[in-house]
């Protein structure tokens, strides 16, 4: 009973801390709304008073243009009437309205101003258009990364200002620690199927956990999805949300894994279809003699020993993609890729690690896409297994 009893007290705490962080981020987050609205109509001022100025400025020019031209058409309409009323006898007079004529067709000489090539405040819906395609882009980035955030259900959540102060920190890593347990990893599982129809045709697939590279050309069916100068395949489905962990056995041959956009052309070049050579993949390498890991086209070699299986951990809401290396129970850090904060205020934030600095430049935008996992088979006997998961893992998998 005791225990019973102090259970329900942690729970009621955890309750009422769990409204209390609500109302208060409910606060937090209409006064940013009012602010953003407030910033917004401040804009919205702004352009129209720029059109009024700029339609009254050119009004005045124009309509001056206007009245001396209405001026000047009057009094040579005189001035040809006044002609016309001379008597043929008078030719002193005659000559003298005909001199009042010339005098008048002079000073308007020549047509009128014309209108001006560029009517400047017509520029203002285009400038109103790009902030409204940024804020756009900005508010479904921001939705998806809370999605993938509330989409992570078997992680632990932090509440009050715990949470404030791990979410702000773009390097936080508690769980990446040097050797952890392997079965933390397994609640993130992901089953990966190979997609033979992204398979290159010296790939032979092996049900859809196998592949090896092979000499003699398969006879695939065609797909627009197929891989035509890189002996590459993908996983199937696209990763958009949340974390998951699949692992990889190195079984023979220089091979790479990592992940893709979905919508990257198979038909790219051997020199920029490759995994990692490009900004729209990202891999790990064993070459035969190390690790190294892979980003557009920039390579950073490891120190870390040969291990024939690997783990690939996304966590796409952190925009981060982690290497494991997984013995005996235990996964050990390979190299975690993710962009600094510190790339956003300062352009040479990485001055010692170009890799990094590439990082920080291009690897976010590697999750704009979907991604998918993949293989890249680079020796000509190249041979790898998705590596087997825990059967209780299935429910997991299946759910996500």
């Amino acid at each position: 009973m005791d225990e019973l009893g102090a259970g329900i007290a942690q729970s009621r705490r955890t309750v009422a801390l769990i409204k209390s962080a609500a109302v208060a981020e409910r606060e937090r987050v209409s006064q940013l709304f009012a602010e953003a609205a407030a910033t917004l109509q401040g804009f919205q001022k702004e352009v129209l008073g720029f059109i009024e100025e700029g339609e009254a400025a050119m009004l005045s020019r124009s309509q001056g243009d206007l009245r001396r031209q209405e001026e000047q058409r009057s009094r040579l309409s005189r001035a040809r009437h006044n002609l016309s009323q001379v008597p043929e006898a008078d030719s002193v007079s005659f000559l003298q309205e005909l001199l009042a004529l010339r005098l008048a067709l002079e000073e308007g000489c020549g047509p009128g101003p014309g209108p001006p090539r560029e009517l400047g405040f017509t520029k203002s819906s285009q400038a109103v258009k790009a902030v409204r395609e940024v804020l756009a882009a900005a508010c479904a980035s921001q939705w998806g990364q809370l999605r993938g955030l509330s989409g992570d259900e078997d992680g632990p959540h932090k509440l009050g200002p715990e949470a404030d102060a791990e979410s702000q920190d773009p390097d936080n890593s508690s769980h990446l620690d040097s050797e952890v347990p392997r079965d933390y990893f397994l609640k993130f599982a992901y089953i990966v199927d190979l997609d033979s129809d992204t398979a290159d045709k010296f790939l032979q697939l092996f049900g859809t956990k196998g592949v090896k590279r092979v000499l003699c050309p398969i006879s695939y069916p065609e797909s627009p999805t197929r891989f035509t100068h890189c002996e590459q395949v993908l996983g199937e489905g696209a990763l958009d949300r949340g974390t998951y962990y699949w692992e990889v056995e190195i079984i023979e041959g220089w091979v790479s894994v990592g992940v893709m956009a979905e919508d990257f052309s198979p038909q790219e070049p051997y020199d920029r279809g490759r995994l990692g050579r490009n900004a729209h993949s990202c891999c790990l390498q064993w070459n035969g003699r190390g690790f190294s890991v892979w980003f557009h086209g920039q390579e950073a070699p490891l120190p870390h020993a040969f291990s024939p299986t690997v783990g690939v951990c996304l966590e796409y809401a952190d925009r981060a993609l982690a290497f494991y290396a997984v013995r005996d129970g235990k996964v050990s850090l390979l190299r975690r890729l993710k962009a600094t904060r510190a790339r956003r205020s300062s352009p040479s934030a990485s001055p010692g690690d170009p890799f990094q600095s590439v990082l920080d430049s291009h690897f976010p935008g590697l999750f704009r896409s979907r991604l998918k996992p993949a293989f890249f088979l680079e020796s000509v006997d190249a041979h790898l297994q998705i590596g087997p998961l825990k059967k209780s893992c299935i429910s997991v998998l299946k759910r996500r």
